[in-house]
């Protein structure tokens, strides 16, 4: 450990903030590895075995969130397909630090939801509006009932979609039918439920809903259930090997079809964040092949605009990210953080780099040195390389780098991936010929819908 200390610049001379950058980046490299990953499933089968148990899966509802109506609509065919035992829970939404942007957040998971549903053979949230107050207390009510008088989740499991359904159609008269005929909890009991459900999935490390946990691992809705899915076929858990899996992995493809210049994407990254690390390069390929117009809108990362980040929230971003990389393949994982000034720095050669047509090299390269050389940027060795990786003249970079100018240029980006109702990233926003939008997404697992929806205008187009 010494020598790697003196490798950044000497144990002795190092400032804590730079100790603990460099602590922080190993220990998150070791716990998102494949590896650490393998061995832990291990650990977990030998324990379940040992104690003679079932596969249980945990899955954690929000009636209001479009990604738990999606999944709801999967819990009878999951509980069938495997040999699990699947016990639900009622929660609320990301609470205190774990929550971003919360009405923000509950549209966008109607609207994206509404997006993917068709592709999942699933039936979307009502795009009516949100539903109402009382309409979502009368469906917790309804599903906290059948948690609190049955000693399964088998009535949850039956229930869940069909609640689901007439909330978001804003259908009042069947929920107060299925109260009627199902039973419903006293506003106590429901308010009890979901302290219970919020208090496991805290004890589990989380703080969403549309979760499934599983052996120490979560997998998020519909877009992540087939690596569940995976593992239980693997663990000899799926009854019927013969049948596609539940669920499936979108990837990103288009035909041959190339664009006249009809077509912009717009994408919206950031240099800290792991899962524009996935994608960017994927979407600049994305681009190359078909023809479209592509703008990158940098922005500056959530925490350095001053919205907070939890360590399990940062935990199962990286995790999640790791895993997504892999399947991908994608190069990633050694990481070493950039977060603060590293970010700034190159953010401020990014307007020359862009002059110089090498704008998105920068980019690319910057998060290729952050999230899979492991290189420190906290240095001029680390943002030399970068500078060089990217084809760019460090002889000039180095009389640039930290000047201002380049902040209003990102604040300006933030301010219209607001306005398209995301705020996260990386996000994407396509536009047609008029420069209106016609699809915009959060999410690097979004991309494939970004390419079936140019091949689909490209089509139309032709």
């Amino acid at each position: 450990m010494v020598k790697q200390f003196k490798e950044q610049g000497g144990a002795a001379t190092m400032d804590p903030s730079t100790a603990y950058r460099w602590l922080s980046s190993k220990i998150m490299t070791l716990v998102i590895s494949s590896h650490r990953s393998a061995k832990r499933r291990k650990k977990v089968e030998k324990r379940r075995h040992s104690a003679g148990a079932r596969h249980v899966v945990e899955y954690f509802h929000q009636v209001e969130d479009g990604y738990s109506h999606l999944a709801a609509q999967v819990l009878m065919a999951l509980s069938a397909r495997y040999d699990i035992e699947l016990r639900c829970h009622l929660v609320t939404g990301p609470s205190g630090d774990n929550s971003v942007e919360p009405e923000l957040l509950i549209k966008l998971s109607q609207n994206d939801a509404c997006c993917i549903a068709p592709h999942y053979g699933l039936e979307p949230p009502d795009a009516k509006g949100l539903p109402g107050r009382a309409a979502i207390e009368l469906a917790e009510s309804i599903l906290a009932f059948t948690i609190l008088e049955q000693q399964s989740s088998a009535n949850f499991i039956a229930l869940a979609a069909t609640v689901g359904s007439a909330l978001w159609s804003g259908d009042n008269e069947t929920l107060n039918t299925l109260a009627e005929q199902n039973g419903c909890a006293t506003a106590q009991q429901r308010r009890d439920c979901l302290v219970t459900g919020n208090a496991r999935r805290t004890e589990l490390k989380h703080y969403s809903g549309a979760m499934f946990y599983y052996g120490e691992e979560w997998y998020w809705g519909v877009d992540r259930l087939h690596y569940l899915e995976e593992r239980l076929a693997e663990l000899g858990a799926d009854l019927d090997r013969e049948k596609p899996m539940l669920t499936k992995r979108f990837v990103v493809e288009v035909d041959n079809l190339r664009d006249n210049g009809s077509l912009t994407l717009e994408i919206y990254p950031s240099l800290r964040s792991p899962y524009t690390a996935v994608v960017f390069d994927q979407t600049l390929k994305l681009a190359e092949s078909t023809g479209i117009n592509l703008v990158v809108r940098p922005v500056l990362p959530m925490v350095m605009r001053g919205v907070p980040a939890t360590r399990e929230k940062g935990l199962y971003i990286f995790a999640d990210a790791a895993r997504e990389a892999r399947r991908a393949g994608v190069p990633f994982g050694k990481f070493y953080d950039p977060i603060g000034e590293p970010v700034r720095r190159c953010y401020s050669l990014y307007p020359w780099a862009c002059s110089q047509g090498r704008g998105n090299q920068l980019i690319s390269s910057f998060l290729k040195t952050a999230f899979v050389d492991g290189v420190s940027t906290n240095n001029s060795h680390g943002l030399k390389q970068v500078v060089e990786n990217a084809g760019l003249d460090w002889s000039v970079a180095k009389t640039i780098v930290g000047k201002s100018g380049w902040e209003d240029m990102l604040e300006s980006n933030r301010l219209a991936m607001y306005e398209s109702g995301l705020w996260g990233v990386p996000s994407f926003r396509l536009l047609n010929k008029q420069g209106e939008s016609v699809l915009s997404l959060w999410g690097q697992d979004r991309l494939w819908l970004v390419a079936r929806e140019i091949e689909h205008q490209l089509t139309d187009n032709k």
